[in-house]
């Protein structure tokens, strides 16, 4: 089996796991650092495997675009080419569909948009975005979705379920036939419980490998977004991966992990560090909205990351207000090291049975040292 459950705990419906694929066994819960166009924003893949990243997530719809499909086979698949030789997740880009300045339209077939930097007209399918994943060398590929805008109409959220699920048996038989090593289905519905049990039970007559959860974290509300969550993991294959899509908030994270979430990607922790705002283990800290030139300690001073083993407060507000890339760096190594950190803790809890206590530690989205 692809994924196995290490443990459960005995006070929520988290779990522990591995995923098993041909670049690693990826724990869970995990987070993924994203590579949407073979690199994580200002950080080097020697700092992501020092950070402890397992798995990373591209963008089959950017790489589509450059470098292409043929220039990743030459190179010999994404792996090779960006030196990162863990899992890679790839997204199947239906997601910029909400995307307005991108004016991606749809049908039948799939995508319709001109190209972001030739303005030549491009016909995105089912079939070329597994076609693209495999090109990329994908351990883990996901299927063409639709994902509807948070305050969609219901008519217009139906039309999305429905273009998803055309989509996916589409593009599954297409990723067989390719024999990519694990394929993802997406669940879509809104926030609407019976759209969601419908397209799971859909999905599920397709047997992909595991679910995304899309659509969610898109601008409805938080408690919204929990309840969606919960009402579609009811109803999710236990013995499958699944993965929320597109949240990396620490504190969202860990209630969705308790719900028994085991994926997690997002760009929040780098772009939050690339605007001044750090996660610490004391809550979250401004560096640019704070005067801090006379701080000569760490970030934060219970994390051994390289930015916080090395620079101090002062340094780094210093090259932030200077709009330094050092600085960006500097806090993006440290951002994801302490998102992969918690993460990390998350699971150890769950395999000591001391989960809900680790949870309950949060205090402003962050977590208490434990």
């Amino acid at each position: 089996m692809p994924f196995e459950i290490a443990a459960t705990d005995s006070n929520s419906q988290a779990r522990a796991g591995l995923l098993h694929t041909a670049h690693g066994s990826v724990p869970t819960p995990a987070y993924m650092p994203v590579a949407t166009k073979g690199a994580v924003k200002t950080v080097s893949v020697p700092e992501l495997e020092q950070m402890g990243a397992n798995a990373i997530i591209a963008n089959a719809l950017h790489l589509y675009l450059r470098p292409g499909a043929l220039n990743l086979q030459r190179a010999g698949g994404l792996h090779k080419f960006m030196l990162w030789n863990r899992t890679i997740f790839t997204d199947s880009g239906g997601f910029q569909i909400i995307r307005k300045k991108l004016n991606i339209k749809k049908n039948d077939d799939g995508l319709i948009f001109k190209d972001f930097f030739n303005g030549s007209i491009k016909h995105y399918t089912p079939e070329l975005c597994m076609e693209m994943q495999h090109a990329i060398g994908s351990d883990v590929a996901m299927l063409l979705d639709d994902c509807p805008p948070f305050d969609a109409v219901p008519s217009k959220v139906k039309e999305a379920l429905q273009q998803t699920l055309l989509w996916s048996k589409r593009g599954i038989q297409r990723g067989r036939e390719l024999g990519l090593p694990q394929i993802f289905a997406i669940v879509q519905g809104g926030t609407d419980a019976a759209l969601r049990r419908y397209c799971t039970e859909e999905l599920e007559k397709l047997n992909p490998d595991g679910y995304g959860i899309g659509g969610l974290s898109i601008g409805e509300p938080k408690e919204v977004m929990i309840q969606t969550l919960t009402d579609t993991n009811h109803i999710l294959p236990k013995e499958k991966v699944r993965y929320l899509m597109g949240v990396g908030s620490v504190k969202e994270m860990l209630d969705a992990i308790s719900l028994g979430v085991d994926f997690f990607d997002s760009t929040f922790p780098t772009q939050c560090a690339r605007h001044g705002t750090i996660f610490t283990s004391q809550g979250r800290l401004n560096m640019k909205g704070l005067k801090l030139e006379k701080e000569d300690r760490p970030l934060d001073e219970n994390c051994d990351c390289e930015t916080c083993k090395k620079y101090s407060r002062s340094y780094i507000n210093h090259l932030l207000r200077e709009s330094e890339m050092l600085g960006m760096r500097l806090t993006s190594i440290h951002n994801l090291s302490y998102v992969l950190g918690v993460i990390r803790k998350a699971r150890a809890h769950i395999l000591e049975g001391t989960f809900i206590q680790f949870k309950k530690s949060i205090q402003e989205g962050d977590i208490t040292p434990s």
